[in-house]
């Protein structure tokens, strides 16, 4: 493995804090949200900043396998909802959906580029057998 690039996130004062980063313009307040019985404020909370992060990575990669494959692409966009579940041992986790919308392409080719996005998106590496991923394809009407 040869590391390319390594991020530095600073967190202080857990989910109702303050999140930052090392080299870059994300300098973040947390809030926790209502129906977690929080204040539900203005912050930002981990969901929501790792849904952003896999959606991003989850489109790259979808680009990526397409470029590989020489297909072309119009404007694809990638939603991520990130659940915060409780279990039945009374701890926590997470499960993701992420909908794919690539306007232009068929339904096979679609379901192709998703699917092979999800084996080198290295967010879906790192969450393959820890968390529920469903993948869904959105087509035009």
């Amino acid at each position: 493995m040869k590391t390319l690039y390594t991020a530095t996130a600073i967190a202080e004062g857990g989910r109702s804090g303050h999140v930052s980063v090392d080299d870059g313009p994300i300098d973040l307040d947390l809030s926790v949200p209502k129906s977690m019985g929080g204040d539900g404020g203005d912050g930002t909370n981990p969901e929501q900043l790792f849904g952003s992060a896999y959606a991003a990575c989850f489109g790259g990669a979808i680009q990526a396998i397409a470029d590989k494959k020489k297909i072309e692409l119009d404007e694809i966009s990638v939603t991520a909802h990130i659940s915060f579940n409780k279990d039945d041992d009374g701890g926590f986790l997470l499960s993701a959906v992420l909908d794919a919308y690539l306007p232009g392409v068929d339904q096979e080719t679609g379901e192709d580029l998703i699917n092979s996005a999800h084996e080198i998106c290295p967010f879906s590496k790192a969450t393959r057998d820890n968390i529920d991923v469903e993948l869904n394809l959105l087509m035009d009407e």
